[in-house]
Order: structure tokens, then sequence, then C-alpha cells
């Protein structure tokens, strides 16, 4: 008990410490995050990821640092559909770029919050009523069909029920106010449109998390990897937004491939009790169809320019 402790308030700790570094020192001005500031944020945190999941190999074993890394790598492949919505909302109102890192900071912290709450959930749910695995296959298959026959991410961001919900309660100025989410005029608090943009940043999360959690969950059911996975790709989701924000009308049929995986972690799930998939396999898998839909969109997109 004392080690577990240990282990999670030392990862979480250092989360944190990164957060406070983040905000308080590398972006404590509001300023534009250029491609090549947002890659080398991008390569430190996946450096951070492959060197904490060495620390896992050395400490806990080849298998479980196998399911941190294949929950990783699943987590930042979905992540792109996170990346699109994004792109969206913040065309929708017109957001200033050097406001969009401070929007997706708290947007992160919030979904590190909302993400550890699933996860814990998810393996309470599958310790208590195995059943319950099934029920995540089935579901994560019909998203995959859905992402594939869809083309990829929708989201109509103008007249959504969730700002109309916020407007009746929070009064909202027609205009931003510098880089605020809430402001006083008249002795009286207002919202920003910027706050508006925050929220739906967050809810963006929860409706992805519903997707991601259990796909990872059918790589593992340790509670420490899944979380940790997690928190590593959320981590960088910001750094990787501005990386390729710009470049995501490139990735055509990268949406085929990320139906693929979850349809894949689906039917590992469904046939879990009577087909045991090897870790290294499962992660071969991922890293071949992930790989491939790039390959075929660079190839494709190369030849019709």
């Amino acid at each position: 008990m004392d080690h577990s402790i240990l282990l999670w308030g030392g990862f979480n700790a250092f989360v944190f410490l990164m957060l406070a570094l983040d905000l308080g020192v590398f972006h404590r001005n509001a300023h534009e995050i250029k491609i090549r500031e947002a890659i080398i944020w991008s390569f430190v945190w996946i450096t951070m990821a492959l060197i904490f999941n060495a620390g896992i190999w050395h400490y806990m074993g080849e298998v479980k640092a196998v399911e941190f890394l294949t929950g990783y790598i699943i987590e930042k492949s979905l992540s792109v559909d996170n990346i699109f919505v994004f792109v969206l909302i913040f065309s929708a109102f017109q957001v200033e770029t050097k406001y969009q890192h401070k929007v997706l900071f708290w947007g992160v912290l919030g979904a590190l919050v909302l993400r550890i709450a699933f996860i814990l959930a998810g393996v309470s749910l599958i310790q208590k009523f195995h059943w319950i695995i099934y029920v995540f296959g089935v579901f994560l298959i019909y998203t995959g069909i859905k992402l594939a026959l869809d083309k990829g991410t929708k989201v109509k961001v103008e007249d959504s029920p969730i700002l109309n919900f916020v407007r009746k309660f929070i009064p909202v100025t027609p205009n931003f106010v510098g880089g605020k989410f809430l402001t006083r005029i008249n002795k009286k608090t207002y919202a920003t449109p910027l706050l508006l943009v925050l929220i739906l940043i967050e809810v963006t999360d929860v409706i992805f998390a519903v997707d991601s959690i259990p796909a990872i969950l059918a790589i593992s059911n340790d509670t420490f990897i899944v979380y940790t996975s997690n928190v590593f790709a959320i981590m960088g989701l910001r750094s990787l937004y501005f990386a390729l924000a710009g470049s995501l009308k490139y990735f055509t049929y990268l949406h085929y491939g990320l139906a693929l995986i979850l349809s894949f972690v689906g039917v590992k799930m469904l046939t879990a009790d009577f087909i045991k998939i090897d870790s290294f396999l499962s992660l071969g898998v991922i890293g071949l169809i992930l790989a491939g839909s790039i390959a075929a969109s660079l190839i494709w997109k190369k030849k019709e320019a």
C-alpha cells in the first residue's frame, strides 16, 4: 500500500510540476505558438513518455511496459480526432492564436480530473461485472464502423445545446476581453466567449474519453498503466495540436486507420476469454495500422497533387 501511494503521489506531483512550469514559466506571457516550438515540445513529451516507459520495463516488467506503450499509442492516435474538433471550435469562435494555448492548458487540467474518474469507474466495472467487457467491445466496434462511414469527425459548434444552457445562467460578453474567461462590468460578473470555448473543449474531451478509455482498458486493466499512458498522451496534446493543426488536411485516410484500431481492440475485448492476444502482437498490429493509414494519406495525396 505504501509503495502504491508513493508511486501515484510521485507521478501526480511530477504532472502538476510540469503544468506549473508550463504555464508559470515557459508560457507565462500569451504568444502565438510557432510550429518549431510545438515540434520541440512534442519531442520533449514523447521523450519523457519513453523514459517513463523504460522505467516501467525496469521496475514492473516487459508486459506492463508493452501495455503502457500500446495504450499511449492508442490514446495519441485518437487524439488526432480531438485536434480536428479543436480546429473547428477555435475557427468558429475566431480565437486569436496567442490565447489558444491558455484554453488548451486549462482544458488539459480538466481532462486529467475527468480521465481519472472515467478510468477508476471503468476498471471497477470490469472487476465487479466481467460481462461489461463485451459491452465495451461491441461499443468500440460500433464506434470504429461509424468513424469509417462518417469519414472523420463532424461537429456542429454553432447553436450548441451546451452553450445555450450556459447562457441561461451566465451573461456572456459579445466580444473577447483579452485572454480572460470572466470579467466584471458594472459590478456584475460576465463570461467571455473564451470561457464558452473552454467549456466546449472540456465537453469534447468527455465525448472522446468515452471511446478512448474502453480502448485502453482492452489493453490493460492495471489502473496505474491506463492512467499514466492517458496522462502522457493528454499532456502532449497541446503541442501536437500546434504542430499538426495546419497539416491535418493531408491525413486523408487516417480516420480509416483509427476506425480499424478501435475495431481491433473491440474484437480483442470480445474474444479475451477465449483467445489470448499477446501484448507485443497487439502493439505491432496497432503500429502497423497507424503507419499504413498515414503512409496511404501521404502517397495518395502526393499522386493527386
